[in-house]
């Protein structure tokens, strides 16, 4: 089984910066792809961002195009989330996902709250 370990959300001003962390165990063979998905009260959960481990694509939520930037180390098997001119609708539970030859992972969230 895989563990995605998160770490970095927090209270923030908006327009603020904070830097989201997840970090994947396990006896892992091959991690296709990780990313980030938020979900805020009363609202489905929506991705974020997401990049393949091999050739490093990305692919953002138009929300936090211009604003986030994930990135990742996979000598770390971590993946990173940048987010910067946070607003107060960045406001959610941030859940890390991992795709690994155990499929579909998911962390335990992280909470982000970003003040008017």
């Amino acid at each position: 089984q895989v563990r995605l370990v998160e770490s970095g959300g927090g209270l923030v001003q908006a327009g603020g910066s904070l830097r989201l962390s997840c970090a994947a165990s396990g006896i892992i063979k091959r991690i296709n792809h990780m990313g980030w998905y938020r979900q805020a009260p009363g609202k489905q959960r929506e991705l974020v961002a997401s990049i393949t481990t091999n050739a490093g694509d990305t692919n953002y939520g138009d929300s936090v195009k211009g604003r986030f930037t994930i990135s990742r180390d996979n000598a770390k098997n971590t993946v990173y989330l940048q987010m910067n001119s946070l607003k107060p609708e960045d406001t959610a539970v941030y859940y890390c996902k991992s795709n690994t030859n155990f499929g579909d992972s998911w962390g335990q969230g992280t909470q982000v709250t970003v003040s008017s």
